[in-house]
């Protein structure tokens, strides 16, 4: 069966390269921003989904009034518009994701989207080929691209550094069956609590850096205040724009060890198990609340079910979540009795039914597991 990967590498571009993926950022955000303006207008008229006969400028009426669009790739700018369309359809479907927002310059990562069209984006050993550009540019390829390439996003990340990501279509082979099901139980202080009685830790990625971050921070700010006694442009700080990178270093440097970390464990979890149940999470509305917020941001259990609901469907594996309001922690995993809400310090607690002392995370994700099991089911 065929399905849809990607490939992240990091390229070299010359001085040269770089600046047109600059204006290409640039052009793409443009092009991104007046559509949405129009959209905007259209939204404010009718405060509602639009007529379908109302026909939005494509990226081609643009080039008449700004004619620089012209020297970048006509495809980034297509997509941009793909892009849009999509993020407008996802609020008319679902309104808590919000409108579609401006897309800023000042933001440190941006990205433009191309497509492959009869091999104009190819790699040849460490050298990738792009459209509308004469020189290829260097990459490091370390390992194998299966498939045919379908679409290339160039990124540039807080701290400079430029990547690729191939998105390709290729045959993944599906990984032999275990007979195991598994729950899990989502936390702070141990990351996933599983139903068969093993806890991952949450290694706390940020807090390993925490004091490098907070010191390289102050530095920052301090060279910003100065930067603006002496009345200059942040952009013309050299010393705040290099300090700007040693913090940006060291945010990446907690995201790839995070991602890592993620990729590693939610591959165990497939390869071991052929259905999963998991929780299904407000991770945004968590997030209000001030105190667990830092953390529940560390633990980033988002990105974790997003990596297991991939690798499943590439894998041959079944991802079930449960409904965020199930009462996993309320519930006796042994006889049912449900014993009512408990404060987050109890963590251990004895059935007044049958006895049965449980671990509250554990009990949790054997309550996930028949829920999930009950679900699939019905379904």
């Amino acid at each position: 069966m065929k399905q849809l990967k990607a490939y992240k590498f990091r390229i070299y571009p010359s001085e040269e390269q770089k600046i047109f993926f600059s204006k290409t950022f640039g052009c793409v955000r443009l092009v991104y921003n007046l559509m949405l303006n129009d959209r905007l207008k259209a939204y404010e008229e009718s405060k509602s989904n639009v007529d379908k006969k109302i026909k939005y400028p494509t990226p081609a009426k643009y080039k008449k009034e700004y004619e620089f669009l012209k020297e970048v790739d006509s495809l980034a700018l297509a997509n941009a518009q793909m892009n849009l369309d999509k993020a407008y359809k996802n609020f008319f479907r679902d309104k808590s994701v919000g409108f579609p927002k401006f897309k800023s310059k000042k933001n440190p990562v941006q990205s433009y989207t191309t497509n492959n069209q009869n091999g104009t984006v190819n790699i040849f050993e460490n050298w990738l080929k792009l459209p509308k550009l004469k020189e290829l540019i260097k990459v490091k390829v370390h390992r194998e691209i299966k498939g045919k390439v379908k679409s290339a996003t160039i990124s540039r990340n807080g701290s400079g550094k430029y990547f690729i990501s191939l998105l390709c279509e290729t045959d993944i082979e599906e990984l032999p069956k275990t007979n195991s099901a598994v729950g899990i139980d989502l936390g702070i202080k141990d990351m996933a609590i599983l139903s068969t009685g093993e806890k991952i830790k949450n290694l706390k990625f940020r807090k390993q850096l925490e004091d490098k971050l907070r010191k390289e921070q102050r530095k920052l700010s301090r060279r910003a205040l100065l930067a603006k006694k002496e009345d200059r442009k942040l952009r013309e700080s050299k010393n705040y724009q290099k300090q700007k990178i040693k913090v940006a270093k060291i945010h990446e440097k907690i995201m790839n060890m995070r991602i890592d970390f993620l990729n590693k464990l939610s591959t165990y979890i497939i390869k071991s198990h052929d259905i999963i149940c998991i929780e299904n999470l407000n991770t945004k509305g968590l997030l209000h609340n001030h105190r667990l917020a830092k953390s529940i941001a560390d633990v980033s259990w988002a990105s974790f079910v997003n990596k297991l609901e991939y690798k499943a469907k590439w894998y041959g594996k079944e991802l079930i979540k449960i409904d965020r309001l199930y009462p996993s922690s309320q519930i006796c995993s042994v006889c049912g009795h449900r014993a009512g809400k408990k404060t987050l310090d109890i963590r251990e607690w004895t059935c007044p039914i049958c006895h049965t002392h449980h671990d509250r995370d554990i009990n949790a994700s054997k309550n996930i597991l028949a829920e999930g099991l009950r679900i699939r089911q019905v379904v």
